[in-house]
C-alpha cells in the first residue's frame, strides 16, 4: 500500500514541464481523485526505458510501494481494486464501455484534426532531445512533413467546435459526466482538452463556448492541476465570414427529444413550435 500516501508517477513532459500525453493527464487526475500525493519522475519521449529501469517504453506508469502498473486504464482499475475505500473512478463495466466509446469518438473528432493543426508546435515545445524523435515519428505517422501537415489549419480549426455538441448536450443536464462529482469519464475527456492546451499555439474554441464551464472547472480541480504555466488558452477562436456556427445556441433546435424531458405539453412546447415553424411566446 502507498507509503506515506505517495505513489511514484512517471510523467511525459514538454520543455516547459507541462504534461503532454492525454493518457498521462488522465492518470494524474485519477491519482488525485484517489487522494494520493505524487512523487513525479520527470522526462520526455526519449529515455523512458532508462527512467523506468526497462519496465516500459511507453507512459503512463506508476510504482506503488515497488509494484509497477502500466497503461492508463489498467492503472485506474488497479487503483479501484487496491483502494476500494477511496472514491471510485469507474462505477461499473458498463460505465467503462460507455467512457471508452465516448473517448474514441472524441479522439477522432478533436485530437485528430487538432494534431494536424499543432503538430509543429507539438514538436517545438518538446524537450530539445526529443525533437528528432517527434519529427521522425509523427511525419512517418502522417506521411508528410510537419510544415506541409499544418497547411490550411485556419480552415480546419473552425470545423471542430460544431462537432462537439454531444458533449454540450450531456453537460446541459448535469455538472459532470460523473453526475454531481467528476469520475474517470470526466478525466478521460478532459485529457483531450488538456492535451490541446499543452500544444496549441492558437485558441480552438470561441470565448462563449458552453464547454468552457466544464473545462474551466476541470482544469481547476485538485488545486489547479490543469493550470500549468506552459499551457496555452483554449478560448478565443476568431471566426471568419463563412465559418460554421461553433455551437447550437438555441437548445430547441437540437430536436430529437434529447433536450428536455417530457413532463407534459408545457415542457415540450418550445421544441414543438420550432418543428412547426411557429413563433414561441416569451
Amino acid at each position: 500500500m502507498a507509503e506515506n500516501n505517495t505513489i511514484t508517477f512517471y510523467d511525459l513532459q514538454l520543455a516547459s514541464g507541462c504534461t503532454i500525453s492525454p493518457f498521462v493527464w488522465a492518470t494524474k487526475y485519477a491519482l488525485k481523485h484517489k487522494g494520493f500525493d505524487l512523487d513525479i519522475v520527470p522526462g520526455g519521449f526519449t529515455g523512458i526505458m532508462e527512467r523506468t529501469g526497462g519496465k516500459t517504453e511507453r507512459l503512463p506508469a506508476i510504482q506503488d510501494d515497488g509494484k509497477w502498473v502500466l497503461d492508463s486504464w489498467l492503472i485506474a482499475e488497479y487503483l479501484d481494486e487496491t483502494y476500494p475505500d477511496r472514491p471510485r473512478l469507474i462505477g461499473s463495466e458498463g460505465e467503462k464501455i460507455l467512457t471508452q466509446t465516448l473517448e474514441n469518438w472524441l479522439w477522432k473528432t478533436a485530437i485528430g484534426p487538432w494534431m494536424t493543426c499543432f503538430i509543429k508546435s507539438y514538436r517545438d515545445r518538446s524537450l530539445p532531445q526529443d525533437h528528432q524523435y517527434v519529427t521522425e515519428s509523427r511525419e512517418r505517422m502522417f506521411g508528410n512533413t510537419m510544415e506541409n501537415i499544418i497547411i490550411g489549419r485556419e480552415d480546419r480549426l473552425p470545423l471542430v467546435p460544431p462537432q462537439l455538441e454531444l458533449l454540450r448536450t450531456a453537460l446541459r443536464q448535469q455538472k459532470w459526466f460523473g453526475g454531481d462529482t467528476p469520475n474517470y469519464a470526466d478525466y478521460r475527456l478532459l485529457a483531450v482538452f488538456l492535451f490541446c492546451a499543452s500544444v496549441a499555439d492558437t485558441p480552438v474554441l470561441t470565448e462563449d463556448d458552453p464547454l468552457r464551464d466544464w473545462i474551466d472547472r476541470g482544469f481547476d480541480l485538485y488545486g489547479g492541476l490543469g493550470r500549468h504555466e506552459g499551457m496555452s488558452p483554449l478560448f478565443g477562436l476568431k471566426l471568419r465570414e463563412g465559418d460554421p456556427e461553433p455551437f447550437v445556441k438555441d437548445a430547441a433546435k437540437m430536436g430529437g427529444g434529447l433536450v428536455s424531458r417530457n413532463t407534459g405539453p408545457k415542457s415540450t412546447s418550445e421544441e414543438t413550435a420550432h418543428l412547426k415553424g411557429e413563433k414561441t411566446t416569451a
